[in-house]
């Protein structure tokens, strides 16, 4: 069962303005074995609105975390981009911060351990946490130590009243999944030592917006943010945007530094204010910003399901790559489903012999495409198609083809 808010999930404003209603959707993670293939299946309400108070994009809706997150299908070792981001940033980070045997690094949904890895194998010492039982486990074999909890306030307050503090807690991701916002926001500042960091990474609106990343909305991404409003959510706290950076993964995202309010910054922060003139020169603070995506989403529709039903025409069997979650909301919400497409390919072991939930296409590992060779494969993971792309290198050679769909239709 859904809870429909009325209130904005940061500030509590009651003017809320809806500008993308996308229907009726299941829940894009969740998975169909084969045995379960005729049950019926829940679907839920999936609404875009903005903020005009603190200039927060937020879903209208609220799933139980609990139905999205105890036992999940993500694993995050199963993208390279995202280790090889995870890896990169923790390199640069432990000579930038001094770290060493001394502190503690704690991440905030640390999924499979892809991340703290990389601070265990420098001798730091690490803490995970993560409601996925399925998935902490696997972090514990790694040697992970993962606590398999939801974050916010209260846990935060067991462990400082056990004397565990962070210098450095990451989120990556995980910001837009929160339901108790203002919640889990307190537990950081109460986490958090008086002279750590916090660095958190979140997709960025106005990519989102401006590259019509649409499918990127879905029941686990509750809000969807801006500079603007992530200040103003972070200084109800006390905690301070010290520093900012546009990164490229998942098709664009913010990564943010945050300090306690009186603290030095990580770096100058003329970036945060450069940034929050951008947003404000772009609009992204008015209503009128959003207004038309959902008019823009439905040209793409229309253009898609022209290609594809082009290939139908002319017999052309249509492959997909990626058993994703975007990729769910894109299926379902265009209404394309085993009429246009064969099966699914995705690396995770996890999904494949699943079914895609609402359009109940069937998943196997990649190599199927080659050894099936279909002229055309959907790419639904194309924030990661420069990986992919990469990876099925052969396929391509024999003359295989990919369907990028977003921000707009080209076939390479």
């Amino acid at each position: 069962m859904t809870l429909t808010i009325s209130a904005c999930r940061s500030c509590g404003g009651r003017n809320l303005k809806t500008f993308l209603p996308l229907g009726e959707t299941p829940l894009a993670n969740n998975l169909i074995s084969a045995e379960d293939l005729e049950k019926p299946e829940v679907c839920y309400p999936l609404t875009v609105a903005f903020c005009p108070d603190c200039k927060l994009v937020q879903l209208l809706e609220t799933v139980p975390p609990e139905e999205l997150f105890l036992d999940y299908v993500y694993f995050s070792s199963f993208a390279d981009t995202v280790v090889q981001n995870a890896h990169d940033l923790v390199e640069r980070l432990i000579p930038e911060l001094g770290l060493n045997r001394q502190h503690l690094v704690v991440e905030l949904a640390s999924n499979d351990g892809y991340l703290l890895q990389f601070y265990q194998q420098h001798g730091i010492p690490v803490l995970g946490i993560d409601p996925a039982e399925n998935i902490a486990l696997v972090a514990e074999e790694k040697g992970v130590p993962t606590l398999c909890e939801f974050f916010g306030i209260d846990l935060a307050r067991q462990l400082t009243e056990k004397g565990i503090w962070a210098d450095v807690i990451h989120g990556n991701n995980v910001l837009a999944h929160v339901a108790d916002l203002n919640g889990f926001v307190a537990g950081i500042a109460e986490l958090l030592k008086p002279s750590g960091v916090a660095v958190i990474e979140v997709p960025y609106v106005r990519d989102l917006i401006e590259r019509l990343e649409f499918d990127t909305i879905y029941h686990e991404h509750l809000c969807y943010y801006s500079a603007t409003a992530l200040q103003k959510l972070l200084a109800q706290h006390g905690l301070v945007l010290s520093d900012v950076e546009r990164i490229p993964i998942h098709g664009g995202s913010l990564r943010i530094f945050v300090r306690k309010k009186g603290m030095p910054a990580l770096e100058p922060t003329q970036a945060v204010q450069a940034l929050l003139t951008e947003e404000r020169a772009a609009g992204m603070d008015t209503f009128a910003y959003y207004a038309d995506f959902g008019t823009k989403v439905a040209q793409l529709k229309t253009e898609l399901i022209s290609l594809l039903q082009e290939y139908k025409d002319n017999g052309h069997d249509v492959a997909v790559y990626g058993a994703s979650a975007k990729g769910a909301t894109l299926l379902n919400f265009f209404g394309i489903g085993r009429d246009y497409l064969t099966y699914v390919v995705d690396r995770s072991t996890v999904k494949q012999g699943m079914f895609t939930p609402g359009t109940h296409l069937s998943i196997h590992a990649p190599e199927k495409l080659l050894s099936d060779l279909p002229p055309y494969t959907l790419l639904l993971v194309w924030n990661f198609a420069e990986e992919v792309l990469a990876q099925q290198s052969e396929y391509r050679k024999q003359g295989g083809k990919f369907i990028i769909p977003i921000p707009e239709v080209v076939v390479v």
